[in-house]
C-alpha cells in the first residue's frame, strides 16, 4: 500500500468526520473514487467499538476502489479486524513496543507521525514503514503554531530511507514544493473533507505537481 518509487507521488487523505461537508461515508466513497493513493482513518475521539465498525466500512470502500487504507491509533481494534496498516503517534508506538507488542504479527506495516529529525530517526529505527512529517505550511488544524517549512521536510527526506509524506496546509499551489523537497507524497485533511468537488480537487493537486 505505502510502497514508493520515484515516479509515484502519493496523495493521501487523512479523515476528520467532524469537519466533513455532508455524509462522511458518501464523502469517503467520493475520495476513494477520485484517484487518491490511500485513506488514513484518523478519528481518535471514537470508542474502540465505534471506530472498528466505521473502519470496516471505510476499508471496504477503499478496497472496492483499489485504494490503500490504514487505521489510526486503535491498535487492538485494527489487529482484531485484520487491517493491514496502522498509523500511530510516536508516543503510542513507544508505549506499544515497551509492552512488547509485535506489529509484524498483525500488520504488513505501520506509519508514524513525526515533528523533528530526531523523531523521524527514532521512528525509522523502531521499524516504521513510512512517516508523516509536519506541519509544513500554515494550517487551520494547527492554529497559532509556526509551520516547520520546506527546509524541515527536506531534512527529514534526506535522513530517511523510508517514504516521507508531508502533512499540513498542502494545496494545489504548494504541492510542487513538497515534491521538490523529496517527499514521497502529501497527506491532506481539510482540503478533502471540505471539497465540494473531490475529483476536481485531486485533479488540481495532480496538475500542481
Amino acid at each position: 500500500m505505502f510502497t514508493y518509487n520515484s515516479q509515484d507521488f502519493k496523495i493521501i487523505c487523512i479523515t476528520d468526520r467532524k469537519s466533513c461537508s455532508g455524509d462522511f461515508l458518501k464523502k469517503t466513497e467520493e475520495i476513494a473514487g477520485a484517484g487518491v493513493s490511500a485513506v488514513i482513518l484518523r478519528e481518535k475521539d471514537m470508542s474502540a467499538e465505534e471506530y472498528e465498525r466505521l473502519a470496516g466500512d471505510v476499508m471496504n470502500i477503499c478496497k472496492k476502489a483499489g485504494v490503500g487504507f490504514a487505521a489510526h491509533t486503535f491498535i487492538k481494534s485494527a489487529a482484531n479486524a485484520g487491517f493491514q496498516y496502522i498509523h500511530l503517534p510516536l508516543p503510542m508506538l513507544r508505549e506499544a513496543i515497551l509492552k512488547d507488542f509485535k506489529f509484524s504479527e498483525f500488520f504488513d506495516g505501520f506509519g508514524v507521525s513525526v515533528h523533528s529529525a530526531a523523531e523521524a530517526l527514532e521512528a525509522a529505527e523502531l521499524g516504521a514503514s513510512y512517516v508523516t512529517a509536519g506541519h509544513v505550511f500554515v494550517t487551520d488544524c494547527k492554529k497559532g503554531l509556526e509551520p516547520r517549512g520546506i527546509p524541515f521536510l527536506r531534512r527529514i527526506a534526506e535522513l530517511l530511507d523510508i517514504p516521507v509524506y508531508a502533512i499540513g496546509g498542502i494545496n494545489p499551489d504548494n504541492i510542487a514544493e513538497v515534491k521538490a523537497a523529496g517527499a514521497a507524497g502529501a497527506c491532506i485533511m481539510s482540503g478533502f473533507m471540505k471539497a465540494a468537488d473531490v475529483k476536481k480537487f485531486v485533479q488540481e493537486l495532480r496538475a500542481g505537481l
